[in-house]
């Protein structure tokens, strides 16, 4: 691990009680306030932010625009979450935001400020990295919520934008669907325009009201605005109502159904910085930076017939099971499953949903070393409560890993419930790829 990996994870440590908006204003100001100058699309949501920042970085980079994008988790390493034309950002800048960050912070708690807890801390370093780059755009995805978010401090985004609505973090963010929508909402800024996923009718409404209230151009997508076509074996290729009445063919790079929801949502706010004047792309920019997206973790096939999925809550966990039932009854063939989920996440639920109407042959649960992982063997009885199949406790990883492959034969493998859990088995993968160059 480098010297900022280990100093980076050492932060909640010491810095847990996290400072004010009007604090992390300071911070951003003894920065020289970048943000300001900067063209920022804002995005927050429950689920599918980080697909659409995606599709959005992948567009506007085939369009020949410069892009810096912000993201949250990390699946290996923390440089993940600081991407430029949508590649990692480069060592060297990442180290020197790293040392100015570092810096500031020692300023700051002199003159009497919380130092900055973990997200803080990355947030400022995407602002140095982006103030030095200085891209067309920048794209900055929020972390669990949105008012109180540290991302939320920025005051004039050419854009916001609102991804699917559901049941997650219930604990910091509120316990409706209307209350969660209002925290996520709360990065709407007065005249903004806002473009939203409103398949979820009560966090549509509250959205509405919020934009409206600050008087927002708002652009709500709705699953009416695609049309399936066909299905191929990358994926569906869909017809997209753009913002202006027209229509947009494009190939899906996912077997996921709910990509296809997130591909319009993209679409649609491209067209909007197209409408408003921000942003000129062409219907072939849109086509060929859809098929070029890429977001790992997020159903990848990374074997044949082998997928991760980073679904992590109930939302995603629904997402997810719609899309290996549909697969399952076009292939005809079993699915085994490799799980692991957070304690704080509503796992009994999930798992119920995960199991609703599939043909399990084997599930494995993984052991993780992080003390917020749930328990293995509470889960492999919550899978025993809803199956009747073999399910494995596998005290590693890597040996939970290596059970799922031996166990799969020709079916249908998914590994899914904790990005943390599809992020080890990147690294696994990654491991052996290395070791088989030489």
């Amino acid at each position: 691990m480098s010297t900022v990996e280990e100093y980076l994870s050492s932060i909640p440590m010491w810095a847990a009680q996290k400072n004010s908006l009007t604090d992390i204003r300071r911070y951003l100001e003894a920065l020289g306030s970048p943000d300001d100058s900067m063209r920022i699309i804002h995005v927050a949501g429950t689920n599918g932010k980080g697909s659409v920042c995606a599709y959005l970085t992948a567009m506007l980079c085939e369009a020949g625009f410069s892009v810096g994008t912000f993201i949250s988790p990390h699946l290996e390493m923390t440089r993940e979450r600081f991407l430029t034309d949508g590649g990692m950002v480069d060592e060297e800048l990442y180290e020197e935001a790293f040392g100015r960050v570092k810096e500031l912070s020692e300023q700051m708690t002199a003159e009497g400020l919380n130092p900055p807890t973990y997200f803080e801390f990355l947030f400022y370093m995407c602002m140095v990295i982006n103030d030095r780059l200085r891209p067309d755009f920048l794209i900055l995805e929020t972390g669990l919520g949105g008012r109180l978010d540290v991302t939320n401090v920025i005051r004039r985004p050419v854009l916001t934008i609102l991804t699917s609505i559901s049941m997650d973090h219930m604990q910091y963010l509120g316990n409706t669907l209307a209350e969660i929508a209002s925290e996520k909402a709360g990065i709407i800024k007065p005249g903004v325009p806002v473009v939203y996923d409103a398949s979820c009718r009560e966090g549509a409404a509250v959205i509405e009201r919020r934009a409206n209230t600050l008087g927002c151009p708002v652009y709500a997508v709705n699953h009416d605005d695609y049309t399936l076509l066909e299905r191929g074996g990358d994926g569906p290729k869909i017809s997209i109502r753009t913002v202006d009445g027209g229509q947009v063919v494009v190939s899906v790079p996912s077997q996921a159904e709910y990509q296809m929801m997130n591909v319009t949502v993209a679409v649609r706010a491209v067209g909007v910085l197209r409408r408003r004047g921000i942003a000129w792309l062409s219907p072939d920019d849109v086509v060929r930076g859809i098929r070029h997206s890429y977001w790992p973790g997020r159903m990848e096939e990374v074997l044949p017939g082998v997928w991760l999925d980073g679904a992590h809550n109930e939302g995603g966990i629904a997402a997810l099971a719609d899309t290996i039932t549909r697969m399952q009854k076009e292939t005809g063939k079993d699915v085994s499953l490799m799980f692991g989920v957070m304690s704080d996440k509503a796992h009994a639920a999930m798992i119920r949903r995960l199991c609703e109407g599939l043909r399990v042959k084997r599930v494995t649960i993984a052991r993780m070393e992080n003390a917020r992982y749930a328990d293995a063997e509470q889960l492999a009885e919550e899978f025993r409560s809803e199956l009747v199949c073999p399910v494995a406790v596998c005290q590693s990883v890597a040996e939970a890993w290596e059970d799922f492959l031996k166990h799969r034969g020709d079916g249908l493998a998914f590994c899914a419930g904790s990005l943390y859990l599809v992020g080890a088995v990147k690294s696994l993968l990654n491991e052996e790829n290395e070791h088989d160059q030489f």
